[in-house]
């Protein structure tokens, strides 16, 4: 007894093709990459850095301190 395909065999060939074919980098070829591979990192990147300057400043003030 076999199991039936999760998708259609012809629906997955045609993602086969699309994905082959498309001339960009392998982990930006879906539809939803771009926000995974680029716009969180970057996120995660801009929220560390302002952290990182507001220690900064506040060790260098003096401020911010826990008693």
């Amino acid at each position: 007894m076999t199991e039936p395909p999760f998708v259609p065999r012809e629906k997955l060939l045609e993602k086969q093709r699309y994905f082959q074919h498309v001339q960009k980098h392998t982990y930006l070829k879906g539809p939803m990459d771009k926000i995974t591979s680029i716009a969180i990192p970057f996120a995660l990147a801009t929220t560390s850095v302002y952290l990182i300057a507001r220690g900064i400043y506040n060790m260098a003030h003096g401020i911010g301190k826990k008693e």
